[in-house]
């Protein structure tokens, strides 16, 4: 019988994987359709301290390998989070979730993340800093090393829980961020975030998305992941959560081999609501296939030959 289980700052999961934020709400759809505690986690919608309508439309746009987002963060910010979206979670989910937490400041990273830390069925805070920071003209937070221990310091200071910082893979080097966040005391990482990318409407001549740009994601974006999972592996002491093009069991195992210790699953989940179900069936086949006995001890292995 293989062994699926692993562990994320001293809180044991099932299995290694992770519905992505952004991806699966606050789990009601998915809950609908099937019993969401197959999961190991799951990573609830970027939230923020006030609501947010998000970007215009059109927001989404498909391309080859994937697709292209610019939602813009629209949530209902986090004191209706925690006064309506997380008691109706406790009615279909019984295992630690990980708050995503996105900011436009430093004060709104720690002011949210302080909420959501007194949430008792909040296991993780995973810190999305590939948000523009307003008042460093509209840089992303992850772009520099120093903006991104800022984010993490700042969170630190006014939680107990483990913080994982999200990283953008939009930087000229992502194991040097790694590198900040950890010196900055968080817990883990988690990357990569979407690819920037582009769309052009041939008959109007225009970007097909209101927002011009749009984050990439989806199976075209995996060996990329793979690779900056690699680099930050060696960077870095602290667990990763590696993601980015996920869509099989095959993949988590890759992912793993490069340094994961979970992985989570994003755009698959968007093409068929039962993508992450159907990779938990199918892990202990993929294992046995290729002679793994425990997923905790092929982390890093591709590293070790």
């Amino acid at each position: 019988m293989v062994d699926t289980r692993v562990t994320l700052s001293g809180i044991e999961l099932e299995n290694p994987v992770i519905p992505a934020s952004g991806t699966f709400g606050y789990g009601q759809e998915f809950a609908e359709l099937y019993d969401i505690n197959c999961l190991g986690t799951f990573s609830f919608k970027g939230t923020t301290r006030e609501p947010r309508f998000g970007n215009p439309t059109p927001r989404i746009a498909e391309t080859g390998g994937g697709m292209l987002n610019a939602v813009g963060l629209q949530n209902p910010g986090v004191d209706q989070v925690i006064a309506q979206e997380l008691p109706r979670l406790r009615q279909v989910f019984r295992k630690p979730v990980m708050a995503n937490v996105s900011g436009f400041s430093v004060e709104d990273y720690a002011q949210t993340c302080a909420l959501l830390d007194r949430e008792e069925q909040v296991g993780w805070l995973e810190v999305n800093i590939s948000c523009p920071n307003v008042h460093g003209g509209g840089m992303a937070f992850g772009a520099s090393p120093a903006a991104a221990a800022q984010v993490t310091r700042a969170v630190k200071a006014v939680t107990e829980k483990p913080v994982y910082m999200k990283l953008s893979p939009n930087v000229t080097d992502i194991a040097a961020v790694a590198r900040a966040c950890e010196e900055a005391g968080a817990d883990g990482v988690s990357l990569i975030n979407t690819l920037l990318g582009m769309r052009l409407d041939l008959r109007r001549r225009k970007p097909l998305l209101a927002n011009g740009t749009g984050g990439l994601s989806g199976p075209a974006v995996f060996p990329v992941a793979v690779r900056m999972v690699y680099q930050v592996y060696e960077a870095v002491s602290i667990p990763i959560i590696g993601m980015g093009g996920v869509s099989s069991a095959e993949d988590v195992i890759e992912m793993m081999l490069a340094g994961a210790s979970a992985v989570e699953v994003g755009a698959a989940n968007l093409v068929n609501p039962f993508a992450c179900r159907d990779i938990i069936r199918d892990l202990s086949g993929a294992m046995e296939k290729y002679g793994i006995q425990s997923l905790k001890e092929i982390i890093g292995g591709a590293h070790h030959g």
